[in-house]
């Protein structure tokens, strides 16, 4: 193969590279919403935010230059948010009956 071929390809890979890095930049900065929300759990925002601090810190599980790991544990927290989210704001939750002991006496 010559190396125009194997330059088609770099700049291919680049390419898709790029959209799933802008993809994932644009689900990052909608996040910022939900981690103001007061419904969504603690434990889904400290999770979001240790992946942030792994993403961007030097330390790697998987020593690689496509930071593969690095976008799977922001994927996967970002997706733990995001259900986080949905389960707060499910219109048809069903809330727990209260009990009989916290219902007010009738005035009759």
């Amino acid at each position: 193969m010559d190396w125009t071929v194997w330059l088609t390809i770099a700049a291919v890979v680049a390419l898709g590279l790029a959209i799933v890095a802008g993809v994932l930049l644009v689900r990052v900065f909608a996040a910022r919403r939900l981690l103001l929300d007061a419904g969504i759990p603690l434990r889904d925002k400290a999770l979001f935010w240790v992946a942030v601090i792994y993403t961007v810190s030097p330390v790697d599980l998987i020593p690689d230059p496509v930071y593969l790991d690095d976008i799977g544990v922001l994927l996967l927290a970002l997706r733990s948010l995001h259900a986080a989210a949905a389960a707060v704001r499910q219109p048809g939750a069903v809330k727990a009956p209260e009990p009989a002991s916290a219902k007010e006496p009738d005035p009759a």
